[in-house]
């Protein structure tokens, strides 16, 4: 079974946030739009790898960047966002269902052990 641009897409945002920098950068994001500089601020890294990794949080849809007069503030792209928090969810209840049944199945087990 071939792997869908869903996934390959849900593969990249989660690849995108498993670093801990973008991560930090996506949380400022959700504040509101920044420049390469604003979000460089806080780490002790270059302009250039902190370029890097918007380049990877912008291949991932999590990021775009705009242009405003010489500068192209980024800025987070919650639609992304909510396809992964919609991935989560769909995953927990899923599972939850499963633990429900194996919780009936248990039960139903020592249920018949008590005779």
């Amino acid at each position: 079974m071939g792997a869908t641009l869903d996934d390959e897409r849900l593969d990249a945002m989660f690849a995108a946030l498993a670093d801990r920098t973008r991560r930090d950068i996506v949380t400022r994001l959700s504040r509101g739009e920044a420049t390469v500089k604003e979000l460089a601020a806080p780490h002790s890294m270059s302009l250039q790898a902190v370029s890097q990794h918007i380049g990877v949080l912008e291949r991932s849809g999590l990021v775009s960047r705009g242009r405003y007069r010489q500068t192209r503030p980024c800025r987070l792209e919650p639609e992304a966002l909510e396809a992964a928090v919609s991935w989560i969810e769909e995953s927990r209840r899923a599972w939850a269902e499963r633990m429900d049944r194996l919780d009936a199945h248990l039960a139903h087990l020592q249920g018949g052990q008590a005779r």
